[in-house]
């Protein structure tokens, strides 16, 4: 058996902006969690779904065919190959559930775009 964990804590306890962390995994799924503001970039995941779940604050995702508003305690799943492209207008914080495969900014790589390698570093 496994440590129980607190995302949200974990969510707090992050320093850098954009910079997912792997707290979990189920099956062939990464369970992670970031800090986020500001923009991230347009970008797909071409074969795979992505959950986002609002741990606090607002997230805004932006898609070519409209936009959601996320707040504290809501999720939203972007299909596979969607692009879009998160916006937080101020710190927010964020539990993702992704496939294992999936890369962090699809096939767009930008100063922001974070490595499995990067997202497997212990927590502080």
């Amino acid at each position: 058996m496994t440590s129980v964990s607190s995302p949200k804590k974990i969510a707090e306890s992050l320093t850098e902006h954009w910079s997912p962390r792997i707290v979990g995994e189920v099956d062939d799924a990464y369970i992670k969690v970031a800090k986020v503001q500001g923009s991230l970039a347009w970008h797909s995941h071409d074969n795979e779904d992505e959950l986002f779940l609002i741990l606090k604050g607002r997230l805004r995702i932006e898609m070519e065919d409209g936009t959601v508003e996320l707040s504290e305690g809501e999720m939203f799943v972007v299909p596979k190959g969607v692009r879009h492209n998160p916006v937080a207008e101020e710190e927010c914080h964020i539990m993702l559930i992704e496939r294992k495969t999936t890369l962090h900014t699809g096939n767009v790589v930008s100063e922001k775009t974070r490595s499995l390698a990067e997202q497997l570093r212990p927590i502080p």
